[in-house]
């Protein structure tokens, strides 16, 4: 099997139910990691925060056509990816998807429900279904990885599903809901000490923001050669430290020796997965959280942000939706 690789395109969902006439879209899933880490391992977000309407309006018209065009009774399940405003189809599925538990939760509609009531014969349009209904607040699901529980297995995310359960946070805006999700995964996010980046080459010029963004909110930036070299291009304070291959004191020592809060790693080739994944280890180990691709730095950049802005609020789905559901 040979696919097209979309260099920096991120991945969308949507769930929806059609009975042969008719579609009623549940909600439409904006994936946080980029397209290349399997949908079952990113965490995702409803509503969108990154989608034009445009492309929203694309989504909504592929997925009705697909669903129609296929004569689907019951749920479906599609999977596009999104580079710019260009909406690519990767797959469409005609079974209930994993997202449906979440979607039902953040919409309030029992979807599986619907769906069967559809597989039994009803009408969408006789059961008053709503199509792609409104949301209050941002809803972020978030996947839990048993990395700690395998020592020695490498902690990135790549094709292969590799998390063993999901969480989901919710709140008014996108950073307090990724925030809460993070706290619910077992990755709380810190608000202040020290943020450690190593990236890639081809990361670097991509981190810029991100990395001045954590300066801004008062962290100290420790970084690699390479890393800290395109940082002081940019004008941004960074203390360099060692990769573990290059000599002692070196990262590690730093998160054994609790001086690292966050570590933003995106390792590239062999010889970097090697040297970089004693470091992750460490850090699991350490309860250090370790973000892998820029997308989840930048979404949790945004988490530290509302963090620091505001009052962590707890509410409960039977607050936003009622007892019957």
């Amino acid at each position: 099997l040979v696919d097209r690789f979309l260099e920096d395109a991120f991945e969308m969902d949507v769930d929806c139910v059609a009975d042969g006439e008719s579609v009623r879209i549940g909600a439409i899933m904006e994936q946080i990691e980029l397209t290349g880490v399997h949908s079952g391992d990113s965490a995702c977000v409803i509503p969108t925060v990154m989608v034009s309407e445009a492309a929203l309006g694309t989504l909504r018209e592929y997925t009705r056509r697909l669903a129609l065009g296929l004569g689907i009774v019951g749920c479906l399940n599609v999977q596009y990816a999104m580079l710019g405003d260009t909406v690519y189809v990767i797959e469409a599925n005609p079974r209930a998807s994993r997202t449906v538990p979440y979607v039902s939760k953040a919409t309030g509609v029992p979807w599986a429900t619907v769906a069967c009531r559809v597989l039994a014969g009803e009408r969408l349009e006789d059961m008053a279904v709503p199509d792609e209904p409104l949301l209050r607040g941002h809803f972020v699901k978030e996947v839990v990885l048993p990395f700690i529980k395998f020592p020695g297995e490498p902690a990135m995310l790549g094709p292969e599903m590799r998390s063993t359960g999901e969480v989901l946070g919710m709140d008014d805006s996108f950073g307090m809901a990724f925030a809460k999700s993070q706290m619910a995964a077992g990755n709380a996010l810190p608000t202040e000490g020290a943020v450690f980046l190593s990236v890639n080459d081809h990361d670097k010029e991509t981190l810029l923001p991100t990395a001045r963004e954590l300066a801004d909110l008062g962290f100290r930036l420790l970084a690699t050669r390479g890393t800290a070299r395109c940082l002081r291009g940019a004008g941004l304070g960074v203390e360099e430290v060692l990769k573990v291959s290059e000599g002692r004191p070196n990262g590690v020592d730093k998160v054994i020796d609790g001086e690292i809060a966050l570590i933003i790693n995106t390792p590239l080739g062999n010889r970097a997965f090697s040297d970089e994944h004693v470091l992750r280890e460490v850090a699991i180990a350490n309860g250090v959280p370790v973000l892998t691709t820029l997308s989840a730095a930048r979404a949790a950049t945004r988490a530290i942000a509302a963090l620091r802005a505001g009052t962590l609020a707890v509410r409960s789905l039977q607050d936003r939706f009622g007892d019957a559901r």
